[in-house]
């Protein structure tokens, strides 16, 4: 899997998503499925758990906004132990949790797999606008230095005996993002007169194109494939 060329992949696991989103919700064996089909991937791509698990952290606070949606949302009422929960809010929240964990799980596994220049590159094989392709590869240059000066900025708060965990501090904080957004901006004008003085043109120089083969479309396609077909299924299958 890791072989196969980064449009392949990225065509793939678009069409995984879409797939896993036009699941019917209440066809909760077709989620099972296409979780395993998932799994499959992961084994082959010999990804390891650790690192899925650590990456999908980034899908907790959209959990914690669907577990709320039972309590707040209209309609009929359940009784789940002593609590009396809307019917069309579990239903929600369990959309959510099914299809959200399954998205982010197939874009873990893109991107264990798959370098970021390489998925440029794969952009650009299916004539993604350049705009969108440089903007994405400056983004990606870019963000450990603007990491960097936060926590310079923030170890420079500190001290200087500022505590931003608490909210009649929250001057400081919004300062500091001001700070950080001139200080990003200034580096980007001093970025792009560089560029022009070195013949920059307004359009970055292509990375070589990656070949795909029929068969690289066979291998990569047929999961996506098989998660179409189980969401077509979920559609006319009783659950």
């Amino acid at each position: 899997m890791r072989s196969l060329p980064p449009q392949v992949k990225l065509v793939a696991t678009l069409l995984f998503v879409i797939a896993v989103v036009a699941t019917r919700r209440e066809a909760m064996w077709a989620f099972a499925v296409h979780a395993a089909l998932l799994a499959v991937v992961a084994f082959a791509a010999r990804i390891r758990l650790r690192t899925i698990a650590r990456r999908m952290l980034i899908e907790v606070p959209f959990l914690a906004a669907a577990a709320l949606l039972p309590f707040v949302a209209g309609g009929d009422r359940v009784a789940v132990g002593p609590l009396r929960l809307s019917e069309s809010g579990l239903w929600g929240a369990w959309a959510i949790v099914a299809k959200g964990t399954l998205g982010v799980g197939a874009a873990v596994v893109l991107s264990a797999t798959t370098s970021v220049p390489e998925l440029l590159r794969g952009l650009q094989t299916m004539r993604c606008p350049a705009i969108l392709t440089s903007i994405a590869s400056f983004m990606v240059r870019y963000v450990d230095i603007v990491a960097g000066d936060v926590q310079r900025m923030r170890v420079a708060r500190i001290s200087r005996a500022d505590d931003p965990r608490w909210f009649w501090q929250a001057k400081a904080v919004v300062g500091t993002a001001g700070a950080l957004f001139v200080r990003s901006y200034e580096r980007g004008e001093r970025v792009h007169l560089a560029m022009l003085s070195r013949g920059f043109d307004g359009t970055m120089p292509r990375l070589a194109p990656s070949a795909a083969t029929g068969r690289h479309w066979a291998t990569g396609l047929a999961i996506s494939l098989a998660a179409i077909v189980v969401a077509l299924a979920s559609w006319s299958v009783w659950r």
